[in-house]
């Protein structure tokens, strides 16, 4: 299964931007889809998570009221909506899917799937 992200780019703090991914097959059971960032000299962090069935929704603090997490089940698409972007968002943007969503949507280790990453870089 590849992920294939699109979206990032360069913008001014204030700005917003919509980061999408499309996975190249479809899952036809509940997965966890998420974005995870990782900004040079940091670990990975969970942004946003959503689960397909239920549409369950989980936020980073420091994201909290700025970003918002969507799907379009028919295409297991998974969107994310970023406003008021500060430059400390700025980093790699990676779309990941756990297949066995266990809760610990945060933790980087529990993914099966990564995209390649999309930059998003804030000034």
């Amino acid at each position: 299964v590849q992920l294939v992200e699109s979206g990032g780019g360069s913008v001014q703090a204030g700005g917003s931007l919509r980061l999408v991914c499309a996975p190249s097959e479809l899952f036809y059971y509940s997965i966890c889809m998420a974005w995870i960032r990782q900004a040079p000299g940091k670990e990975r962090e969970g942004v946003a998570a959503i689960v397909s069935v239920g549409g369950n929704t989980y936020y980073a603090d420091s994201v909290k009221g700025r970003f918002t997490i969507s799907q379009d089940n028919a295409k297991n698409t998974v969107y994310l909506r970023m406003n008021s972007l500060k430059p400390e968002d700025t980093a790699m943007y990676y779309c990941a899917v756990d297949k066995g969503f266990g809760g610990r949507w945060n933790d980087a280790s529990e993914y099966d799937y990564w995209g390649q990453g999309t930059q998003v870089t804030v000034s």
